[in-house]
């Protein structure tokens, strides 16, 4: 049935309403919709929202700037859980009645011709008076006597009903026709660390140092545990490990993926178990589940989060596959199907079927994660869920969910966009990217314009590089590459991560066109000297360090959804700010994006974007120089590799009364968006 008002686009909204969008504690969420009646009376809305406990707030809605007949609002929300809104369209009478005397008033029209009007006036104002408390109340019921005073003149008593005291008593307390409820729309609200975080990845076996010959020993929970002391230091929120389990004997990689290893090679942790165990048991040499949870206290005591890698797949040699075969393809000759990603082969790895017997499966995979839950386990990051049915994701976070909300999934999932924004949709807290493979300006523009425009649905971590991925820009692009990439990933998303090594500029494949890394660590220890390269001047621990600062101490970094780009006349400079609707904190990021060569040119500013008046001189503060210079709306700057690769500038404070509007700069309109 139509309703007797329009209400249309509503968003946020995902799958036709079929799935909740996202949000976080403390988080600035949009809501807008397309309002609309038949002929020329007014027409309002109200954002009604409903939090977990049950308890309704409402909101009145704003007519945006850019979008004619578009209504909207934002709400932060304080709690989580699973929220719930709907736009409730409404005829404004007020709105229609000083929009029909103005006019009539402007066109020199009198007391006859206005009677009808005057008299309508102190109907509305008297209904309006009733349902305002005392205080306000008086005011309105003063401006329905005044109208009804035949002895003022007509234009004094008309305009008492314009003034800006009145416009705001009856913004707070709207006489409102024709209620009209929109649908309505979930939005689940994770909590803040699902969206304002900073990852650190490290193997645990590579902690260990070296022994008094020089050969690599294998790291321990109790090494592991005095590792974290640097990470912590950075400024980082999670340390995340790859898979901690025993690793299969059959079919062991050797070094840079030999399929010859040799006695001492470690073999790949995503081979998950051997006679030692599985996915719910500890790599012998590392340790126990009591010194894990040393392990674990001490990073709570940093502040560091653990998370764990998921990988759901069985070296052959795994209990599984021997218990439980039927987990598995089983080919026509017999044997068991190893992964395949051609040309890749990886004959230490089983893939699961998760179509043979799913009851048995589901319940030992959330047998095993519960494991890790109840040790205290509250993010992992999963291994390649896009090769498993998404059914299944959906079922198993909302099981963990179901008594641990506080839990985090990542996805590794390297894909196409419905499979990553599909995954997203079902749970996954966050996802990886493609930013790794973004590296032209061009390119950064899109895919970030991409990420604002499916801000309901996904939250994007950018990874600078990982144990499988080291990007050609970061093998030949020497130290600034480093530099410019952190700056990047750190300023672009709320989220971003560094996989150990990247700080020391690690930068060799292990063959020309190939993204491994030269001795991976995948493959072999990799005991790192970070203190000897610090006090030689070989580390960008420093600058990664006053990266992460920089997120803390400003929340127009710690979002997501509003970023706008400025006009830069030279392809190899990018500018971009991001405002913080809640407190008004606004950054404005210049990057040079040639890491072999000093760049200028002249940053155009957009002022609107910023808060600011076109043409209006304004502060900016280098929060990596500790500069301070003056701009307006065209700006030189010219950045030197080897000195400075970037300005983030801390901008004036966005005044409040336009802040909301600067949360609807940006709007979505993009294929991806869900």
């Amino acid at each position: 049935m139509t309703r007797r008002f329009g209400i249309d686009d509503v968003r946020p909204q995902v799958s036709g309403r079929t799935l909740p969008s996202k949000a976080v504690v403390g988080e600035v969420v949009p809501v807008s919709a397309l309002v609309w009646r038949e002929g020329h009376d007014a027409v309002a809305a109200t954002l009604v929202l409903t939090a977990p406990d049950a308890k309704q707030y409402s909101i009145h809605m704003q007519q945006e700037v850019y979008r004619p007949d578009y209504v909207h609002a934002v709400f932060v929300p304080d709690t989580e859980g699973m929220w719930r809104f709907r736009v409730d369209a409404w005829g404004d009478v007020m709105a229609t009645w000083r929009n029909a005397v103005s006019k009539k008033l402007a066109a020199g029209q009198g007391e006859a011709e206005l009677a009808n009007d005057v008299a309508h006036g102190i109907d509305l104002f008297a209904r309006a008076a009733a349902q305002t408390p005392a205080g306000d109340r008086e005011v309105l019921e003063e401006v329905a006597a005044l109208l009804a005073d035949t002895s003022a003149p007509l234009r004094e008593r008309i305009e008492a009903g314009l003034s800006e005291e009145v416009l705001e008593i009856l913004a707070e307390y709207p006489l409102r026709e024709l209620v009209t409820h929109g649908p309505v729309c979930d939005v689940l609200v994770e909590r803040r660390e699902a969206l304002v975080n900073s990852w650190y990845e490290l193997f645990p076996r590579s902690t260990g140092g070296v022994d008094s010959a020089g050969r690599p020993v294998h790291g321990t929970w109790q090494t592991t545990s005095v590792a974290l002391d640097r990470v912590a230091a950075m400024g980082f929120d999670t340390v995340y490990f790859p898979p901690v389990h025993p690793i299969g004997e059959v079919n062991r990689k050797g070094r840079n993926n030999s399929l010859t290893p040799v006695e001492g090679d470690v073999g790949s942790p995503w081979a998950v178990g051997s006679a030692a165990g599985g996915h719910d048991a500890f790599h012998p040499e590392l340790g126990g589940e009591a010194e894990f949870l040393a392990m674990m206290q001490h990073a709570r005591e940093l502040g560091l989060e653990v998370a764990l890698d998921f990988a759901l797949q069985a070296a052959p040699d795994h209990p599984w596959a021997t218990q439980h075969p039927e987990f598995f393809t089983v080919l026509a000759d017999g044997t068991i199907a190893y992964a395949e990603n051609p040309p890749k082969k990886y004959q230490d790895i089983y893939p699961i079927n998760f179509d043979n017997d799913p009851d048995v499966l589901y319940a030992e995979i959330y047998r095993v994660i519960m494991y890790w839950v109840e040790l205290g386990v509250t993010t992992f990051r999963v291994d390649n869920p896009h090769t498993k049915p998404v059914n299944f994701w959906q079922w198993l976070i909302s099981e963990v969910h179901e008594t641990h909300p506080e839990v985090i999934f990542l996805a590794e999932a390297f894909t196409r966009p419905p499979r990553m924004f599909g995954l997203s949709k079902i749970g996954f807290s966050q996802s990886y990217t493609h930013f790794t493979w973004k590296t032209s300006k061009a390119e950064l523009e899109d895919f970030t314009t991409m990420l604002v425009d499916v801000a309901d649905v996904s939250r994007p971590n950018l990874f600078v590089n990982t144990p499988d991925i080291l990007h050609a820009s970061l093998q030949t692009g020497g130290k600034a590459a480093f530099a410019i990439r952190a700056t990047l990933a750190a300023t672009l998303s709320p989220l971003w991560g560094v996989y150990s090594g990247f700080e020391l500029y690690e930068h060799e494949p292990v063959a020309p066109g190939s993204e491994e890394y030269l001795n991976s660590e995948k493959y072999e220890l990799r005991p790192r000297d970070f203190e000897s390269a610090l006090a030689r001047g070989e580390s960008l621990e420093p600058y990664i360090t006053l990266l992460n600062e920089l997120r803390r101490d400003n929340p127009a970094l710690q979002q997501l959804r509003q970023v706008h780009f400025h006009e830069v006349y030279n392809d190899q400079i990018m500018a971009y700010s991001k405002v913080d609707a809640v407190t008004g904190n606004a950054v404005l990021v210049v990057v040079n994006l040639d890491p072999s060569a000093t760049q200028e040119a002249m940053v155009h500013i957009d002022a609107e974007a910023i808060g600011l008046n076109p043409g209006e001189s304004f502060d900016v503060h280098d929060l990596i120089t500790g500069a301070t210079y003056t701009w307006s709306t065209d700006n030189f700057v010219r950045l030197i590799p080897e000195a400075n690769v970037a300005h983030v500038f801390r901008l004036p404070n966005v005044a409040p009364e336009r802040r909301e509007q600067l949360a609807f700069r940006v709007i979505p309109d993009h294929d991806y968006r869900p």
